[in-house]
């Protein structure tokens, strides 16, 4: 070894050393007092996907995310699909991440969602850009502008019932509600009527789906590469109709709010600075689709599992039902007015959402290392909120696992950022009033119409959102 004195070294090289020590402290200094979050990242590459998959299919996932909590509390880290996460839990916690300022967390889809949908939908922006978007979807799903659609609405479920429930002994639940809520978002989205053009679309749509939801991988006959294809075909069709709405709207052959896409159109004409490009029309399109295509379906599908399971809740919502009857004339359609009306089915509805929520909870991206819960979760990693699992706090709602929708009857009671199954915060789902007044006719129609019982037991699975592995089969009579 070679020891060199300070008088023979380099007075640049010296005095750079005496500069770099202090700096070379802070630095090490900075990455001791780093505290990660306690967990592991389990098996390299893979760990801990499977497991949460495997949680997911057999509707095991709570089971899964208490098991961390015992072990590790409600913040912890793991790795989820290549990417180290970070698993939150608990009311502050819904609330840090849905009210978070976008320089530190933004939304973080799957690759293939992304890839898929377009990088210009409502899910995937943040901040300004979030806010212009959503300003302008908002523009059609507020409520003083739905209560014109509810008429629409009823007859579009009228319609549905009369095809596939009238005459029918034996159905399955899950894909009918399916094909209701895509056929009520073609006629209230597009003003597409039943037909060719309305079968290519859902045909497209479950391709989409499909792809979005499925490894990134482009190769022939993958799903990856089949949700493409189909987005090509879909964004085609949606951009004709964007240029058949807006040669209606100059030739006054359409009215504004005839639909989404010429409400839409009809913001642009009035060159108003919130405007959406042809592109960003076609991406939320998309979204909107994906995202009423399932939830409201699954809503119904498991009110009308309930229905058939609970007599004290079918006989309560039936005589709700069945007044709002009584002050009509026969074959009148459903008013704004009446749906107000149903408050005990909405609270049904609410509390159906509680116990079977559609979404788990949001994933988002770190931009920058931050402190939570004494803890730094550095940049580049993912939080995973199971922001759900508040619904099953018995701190919050009493004998969780009971079904009592007598909890909703004062909201005002309930926590902020505890029931969170339409989100929370700036970010919460503008389709809200949409889905209440799409649940609300469909039960209505359904029990004054129909009796029906479960053909057999039917569990579900989640892909990532709940599906009756046997579609919910029900024996049917007509009142």
């Amino acid at each position: 070894m070679y020891l060199v004195s300070t008088s023979a070294m380099n007075p640049v090289i010296y005095f750079t050393t005496l500069l770099l020590i202090p700096l070379l402290y802070l630095i090490l200094s900075r990455g001791a007092s780093k505290k990660l979050p306690p967990g592991s990242f389990g098996i390299p590459i893979i760990g801990h996907s499977l497991g949460f998959l495997r949680a997911m299919h057999t509707d095991t996932i709570e089971e899964w995310f208490q098991k961390r909590i015992r072990k590790y509390g409600p913040v912890s880290k793991l790795s989820l699909f290549g990417t180290p996460t970070v698993f939150l839990h608990g009311q502050a916690a819904n609330k840090f991440v849905y009210t978070c300022d976008n320089n530190t967390l933004v939304p973080h889809q799957p690759p293939s969602f992304k890839m898929i949908c377009g990088e210009r939908n409502i899910l995937e922006l943040h901040g300004d850009e979030h806010k212009r978007v959503r300003g302008v979807l908002m523009s059609f799903l507020k409520p003083e502008v739905l209560r014109q659609y509810v008429g629409k609405m009823d007859e579009e479920i009228r319609k549905h019932l009369e095809i596939h429930w009238h005459g029918k002994h034996n159905i399955m639940v899950m894909p009918l509600m399916k094909t209701l809520t895509f056929n009520i978002m073609c006629s209230l989205l597009f003003g597409i009527e039943q037909g060719a053009s309305r079968d290519a679309l859902i045909e497209l749509l479950r391709q989409i789906i499909d792809g979005s939801l499925s490894l990134p991988i482009n190769f022939p006959f993958t799903r990856f590469r089949r949700g493409l294809q189909a987005r090509e075909k879909f964004r085609t069709m949606i951009v004709d109709l964007i240029q058949e709405r807006r040669t209606a709207l100059n030739n006054q052959t359409a009215f504004p709010h005839q639909d989404l896409i010429t409400c839409l159109l009809s913001i642009q004409n009035d060159d108003n600075p919130i405007v959406l490009s042809d592109e960003e029309i076609v991406n939320n399109v998309i979204v909107l689709m994906i995202a009423g295509h399932d939830t409201s379906s699954i809503l119904i599908t498991f009110l009308v599992r309930l229905l058939a399971t609970d007599p004290t809740v079918y006989a309560t919502i039936v005589q709700e039902q069945e007044e709002i009857i009584k002050g009509k004339a026969s074959g009148e359609l459903l008013t704004w007015d009446d749906l107000a009306k149903m408050k005990y089915t909405w609270r049904v509805a609410l509390e159906t959402l509680r116990i079977y929520p559609p979404v788990l909870g949001p994933f988002k991206k770190v931009l920058r290392d931050f402190e939570y819960e004494g803890y730094i979760i550095p940049k580049g990693w993912q939080i995973m909120l199971a922001a759900f699992m508040t619904h099953n706090d018995k701190h919050i709602f009493p004998d969780p696992s009971r079904f009592d929708p007598t909890r909703f009857e004062k909201q005002i009671s309930i926590p902020p950022y505890s029931f969170v199954a339409f989100g929370g915060g700036p970010r919460i789902c503008p389709g809200y009033e949409f889905a209440r007044i799409e649940t609300l006719t469909t039960i209505h129609y359904l029990v004054t119409r129909f009796t029906w019982k479960l053909s057999c037991t039917d569990s579900f699975t989640r892909n990532p959102v709940p599906f009756f592995k046997r579609g919910l089969p029900i024996e049917i009579q007509p009142k």
